[in-house]
């Protein structure tokens, strides 16, 4: 049976597939990589292919996908709402703020969040991201007019706001920027390919996959010799300062998750594990000192598959308990 982490998540990821044309998330597999648009309704396809800015109102609880603008009025008192914003892994997200009509001094807020929040767990961790947590949120009504303007620091993002009286509420315009270096990323997709580069940058980049999956490393450069080790108490690659690790768990933040095993060496060829966690990460932490590089596909466990593979294949976690 799914966790709460799992339903939560999957309610908020389910209006990729629910809102009308905003998403190819659940079904993109049988979409198929060369039909982007397939799952988007032949009324948004013309307005898309016509070049112009995709619009419509915001629920309380929503995800978006798209470019566009986007407006929320409140029909009545809203206390607990939120939007979150997902990219592919090398977008990065701007949202700019076109018309705001809120009551800060009645108690309303409009804040963005860089990154995911989910039952108080962050995405990226503390540990990950670029900016204390304390400048991750910027609140309208601090800031004001003064930055109207928010881009992200990985592809998701969100806003939480509380509005009281009808009627009152805000326009944003939504757009993508392309990111040469993804480092932080919540795949849309439960299966799908992925090259991570670090290149001479002291930082940790997390991508997440909110799914039990199989997972395999074909490529990882670190500069070091060849090696691949489980985690153990006494064991570790901390000590190397560059190095690849397997984190599981049912929660959103990397930092609260089991670590599963290490990578502290390159190598070529294929590294394979079934996680059957509700969160699967792959997290690359680099020293600076080196162009790090690790290449992997993913693919999501099918919990019912017991037969062990013949290939290079490192043990099995987070199976519920029968």
């Amino acid at each position: 049976m799914p966790s709460a982490f799992q339903l939560q998540c999957h309610l908020v990821l389910i209006f990729l597939a629910a809102s009308k044309g905003e998403t190819r998330y659940l079904e993109v597999r049988d979409a198929g990589e060369d039909e982007p648009f397939l799952l988007l309704s032949e009324d948004l396809k013309r307005e898309l292919s016509a070049g112009q800015i995709y619009r419509r109102s915001l629920r309380c609880i929503d995800m978006l996908s798209i470019e566009g603008q986007f407006t929320f009025t409140a029909d009545q008192p809203q206390l607990h709402c939120a939007t979150f914003f997902i990219g592919e892994p090398e977008e990065l997200i701007t949202i700019d703020y076109d018309f705001v009509n809120i009551d800060c001094q009645g108690g309303d807020f409009l804040k963005v969040f860089d990154g995911w929040i989910l039952k108080g767990e962050k995405f990226p961790s503390s540990l990950d991201h670029p900016l204390p947590t304390s400048q991750r949120y910027i609140d309208f009504c601090e800031s004001g007019n003064i930055q109207r303007s928010i881009r992200s620091s990985q592809n998701v993002a969100m806003i939480f706001f509380r509005i009281h009286q009808p009627g009152n509420g805000f326009t944003v315009t939504v757009k993508k920027n392309a990111n040469l270096f993804p480092c932080n990323v919540i795949s849309q997709t439960p299966s799908g390919r992925f090259t991570m580069v670090i290149p001479h940058q002291h930082r940790n980049c997390s991508f997440s996959i909110i799914y039990p999956v199989v997972i395999k490393i074909s490529d990882l450069i670190l500069g070091h010799l060849n090696g691949l080790f489980l985690k153990k108490p006494s064991a570790g690659c901390a000590g190397m300062g560059d190095f690849v690790e397997l984190l599981g768990g049912t929660g959103l933040d990397p930092s609260k998750m089991f670590p599963l095993a290490d990578l502290c060496h390159s190598f070529h060829g294929s590294a394979q594990m079934k996680i059957g966690c509700d969160n699967t990460v792959l997290r690359m932490v680099s020293s600076g000192k080196h162009i790090n590089r690790v290449t992997f596909e993913y693919y999501q466990l099918d919990l019912q598959e017991t037969e062990n593979r013949k290939e290079n294949s490192i043990e099995e976690f987070c199976f519920p308990s029968i």
